[in-house]
Parts: structure tokens; C-alpha cells; sequence
């Protein structure tokens, strides 16, 4: 579990990079732009739900020993 966590935070991490480069920042919510930022939103959402879980997995181990 712990490795899979690791691989997706890998992939929100590559996806927010390469959402980045289509940001239009003169009109980011115009055409393609807009979809680069919805990507950006999605990837830090996951990026932090991750980071939660790894954290509770974390607590669970330490609660059980």
C-alpha cells in the first residue's frame, strides 16, 4: 500500500506539472486554459488526499504497536 501510495502521488505530482505549462495566465479560464486549471485543481486535491492517507496510515501502525 505503501508503495502504490507513493506511485500516485508521483502521477498527481507529474500531472500538475505538465497542466502548468497549458495555463494560459493572460486568460486562464478561456478554452484550453480552463482545463489546465481544473487538471492543476484535481491533481492538488489528490496530492493532499494522499498526503492524509499516508498520515493515517501512519497513525494506525503506531496505535496498533
Amino acid at each position: 500500500m505503501k508503495i502504490l501510495i507513493y506511485i500516485f502521488l508521483a502521477l498527481a505530482a507529474g500531472l500538475l506539472i505538465f497542466n502548468l505549462f497549458y495555463i494560459d495566465f493572460e486568460e486562464p479560464l478561456a478554452g484550453e486554459s480552463f482545463a489546465a486549471v481544473v487538471g492543476v485543481g484535481a491533481s492538488l486535491c489528490a496530492i493532499i488526499l494522499l498526503t492524509i492517507l499516508k498520515i493515517a496510515l501512519k497513525i494506525k501502525e503506531k496505535m496498533k504497536a
